[in-house]
């Protein structure tokens, strides 16, 4: 049986969560880079550009904390506003807030290709563990409640940055990365909204194995619930696999909009370990 998490009240939400991030090159170290004085600034803008990009505004979190040592560097984040808890994990699980990290880190040293690798954790648990459950991380979050005030040190990088973003006569910094992606088997691909060719696609190829992909997409949907599914299975019984199928990712891409995306349907096929479908969807051929 799947467990339940509660959702707070409008208005109550708060939590906090640790990010790892070890940087894969030595040229461009964040760790190195933040405890030089004259580079400190930079690398926090980089930092908080990110975050913005990855939580869909600045207002719904907070850095409180940065640790920089020899290997990595350590943000403790706290979350005020639920849908920017969210909006940072699907971010994250789809490797978008990475790409926006690297996309911005170039700025550093500009002659080299930045690498990072990431981890996320509360104080008790690991969230890469089972970041596809979101609601099971939003829970973890919320119980890692933060226990310390914003440092001064932050006080003070956050006051420089809103002073050099005031004066600077650039534009800022685009709320999204240009192009979201997510990562299989160790490639790079585009994210998008699913349309009604991948809908078709799917359904041609899922065969009898739609219901464990469904079930698979319910943890983060809840239009396809354990009765929801076996209502179109009964529903669609005597119209075969295919419209069962079909209709089940219609009514994912109907309840999610602009988040039925590809990644999500990458992910949940890579975790049914349907990987021969996931390479069609992508167009993928050996």
């Amino acid at each position: 049986m799947q467990a339940q998490y509660s959702t707070p009240a409008s208005g109550t939400f708060s939590g906090s969560v640790l990010l790892f991030i070890r940087s894969k090159s030595n040229v461009v170290n964040l760790s190195a880079l933040y405890n030089n004085p004259d580079e400190k600034d930079k690398v926090f803008k980089t930092l908080k550009i990110a975050l913005v990009d990855a939580a869909g505004g600045i207002d719904g979190f907070e850095i409180l904390k940065i640790i920089a040592d020899d290997l990595e560097i350590i943000l403790h984040i706290k979350f005020i506003k639920e849908k920017s808890c969210r909006n940072f994990l699907d971010s994250y699980r789809s490797k978008g807030l990475q790409q926006s990290l690297i996309h911005h880190a170039k700025v550093l040293v500009p002659s080299e290709d930045p690498q990072f690798e990431t981890q996320l954790k509360t104080y008790s648990k690991i969230l890469d563990d089972f970041i596809a459950e979101q609601d099971k991380c939003v829970h973890n979050i919320m119980e890692a409640q933060p226990n310390r005030l914003r440092d001064d040190e932050i006080e003070e990088l956050e006051t420089r940055l809103k002073k050099a973003t005031l004066n600077s006569r650039e534009p800022p910094p685009p709320a999204r990365t240009p192009c979201s992606t997510f990562l299989f088997q160790d490639k790079h691909f585009d994210d998008r909204k699913l349309t009604g060719e991948d809908q078709q696609t799917f359904a041609k190829k899922i065969g009898k194995n739609w219901k464990k992909v469904g079930r698979c997409l319910q943890k983060t949907c809840r239009a396809l619930q354990d009765p929801a599914i076996d209502n179109l299975a009964y529903e669609y019984e005597r119209d075969g696999l295919y419209e069962q199928a079909y209709q089940m990712l219609g009514k994912f891409m109907q309840a999610e909009g602009k988040k039925a995306t590809l990644s999500r349907l990458i992910s949940a096929l890579e975790e049914t370990e349907l990987t021969g479908v996931a390479e069609l969807m992508l167009g993928i051929h050996h």
